[in-house]
């Protein structure tokens, strides 16, 4: 998909439909909220979101609940949220990809996701649409560290962590990230059709990379997060190890099937050089003495990391013309969500 394509301007959408007369020019939000075992919080969440927001004409809240044990589904319903179960946990990825997918067939123009578990406000959501309302982006972040004056109180190495991902991501997407971490996001119709994830652990870092790899337009929001949770602990980063592992297999393999050549020709020049040292040095060391001998495993080594630079090459050239490939079934899918649109579904 080109990047003329790809970037479809918010004001573009139909308003949704059962809109009067009054509200046809406004949009259609919906908030998902993931949620685990979060009864104690949720209700204040979802009480705390804005019904009366500049630009918007209707408000649904969506709440996913990822097989919690305690009374979550309870507490959202007699919120007044429309409840999405899941009968057994699948993940914080899997549950923003249902109430992603839910806002995709219900007709939303904005879908936000916010945490339930309380460290974010949702009386900061008009601000954090607002860029997107306005047709300034695509995707609007909320950033916990873009401003130094909101940086939250948080342990030494879970800032440590969040500072290099951050970097990471920045240096894979070529644009200057600050939090790509945070969970409080604002997708416009169009980021959120062009949205195609894999991971189920997680999706906060993916979703930065995959939309900035179709060169849509991106923003981050300064919002005061509270550093900790008030009850319990996060599912995701309760062991910051095991959450970057997870984390980093998540960016590794999304950066190799949108960038293939480049992934794959990295490998096969950081082999090619070691290759090609080795290779002279055994060269002129023949020509000096007239034998391999002793430095026959230089002649092998070469051999070895020049046949690997090859193969990485080869893959490099094949993953590429998959990834037109790729491009191809993402129109596709593109053009089958916006096909699937069922405006009444929430009602």
């Amino acid at each position: 998909m080109s990047s003329e394509e790809a970037i479809r301007s918010v004001t573009d959408f139909a308003p949704s439909a059962g809109a009067t007369d009054e509200t046809a020019a406004l949009l259609h939000l919906l908030v998902t909220i993931p949620a685990l075992n979060e009864s104690k919080t949720l209700g204040e969440v979802i009480s705390g979101i804005p019904r009366d927001i500049p630009g918007i004409g209707r408000l649904d809240v969506v709440v996913v609940d990822d097989g919690s044990h305690d009374e979550t589904r309870k507490v959202a319903a007699e919120a007044g949220a429309h409840v999405i179960r899941h009968p057994r946990t699948r993940g914080v990825g899997a549950a923003f990809h249902t109430g992603l997918a839910h806002g995709i067939r219900c007709g939303a123009d904005l879908i936000v996701s916010i945490d339930a578990d309380g460290q974010f406000d949702p009386s900061d959501i008009p601000a954090l649409i607002e860029p997107v309302v306005s047709g300034e982006a695509d995707f609007a972040s909320a950033s916990r560290f873009i401003d130094p004056d909101l940086m939250p109180d948080m342990p030494t190495l879970k800032r440590w962590g969040n500072r290099m991902m951050s970097r990471l991501i920045s240096g894979l997407a070529g644009q200057r990230f600050y939090d790509v971490s945070c969970g409080m996001r604002c997708y416009a119709r169009n980021a959120a059709l062009q949205l195609h994830l894999l991971g189920r652990f997680t999706y906060t870092q993916e979703a930065f990379l995959n939309l900035a790899f179709k060169q849509l337009r991106i923003v981050e929001v300064p919002i005061r997060v509270r550093g900790e949770r008030e009850f319990g602990e996060s599912r995701v980063a309760n062991n910051l190890w095991r959450y970057g592992w997870q984390t980093v297999q998540i960016v590794f393999r999304s950066y190799r099937d949108y960038h293939p050549l480049r992934f794959f020709g990295g490998l096969a020049l950081a082999l090619a050089l070691p290759a090609a040292l080795l290779g002279i040095f055994v060269l002129v060391h023949y020509f000096q003495t007239g034998q391999f001998t002793p430095h026959k495993w230089a002649a092998f080594a070469s051999g070895v990391l020049g046949a690997m630079a090859m193969l990485m090459g080869t893959m490099g050239i094949i993953g590429d013309m998959l990834n037109r490939h790729r491009v191809y079934l993402e129109e596709l899918l593109y053009r089958q969500r916006e096909e699937a649109r069922e405006p009444d579904e929430t009602d």
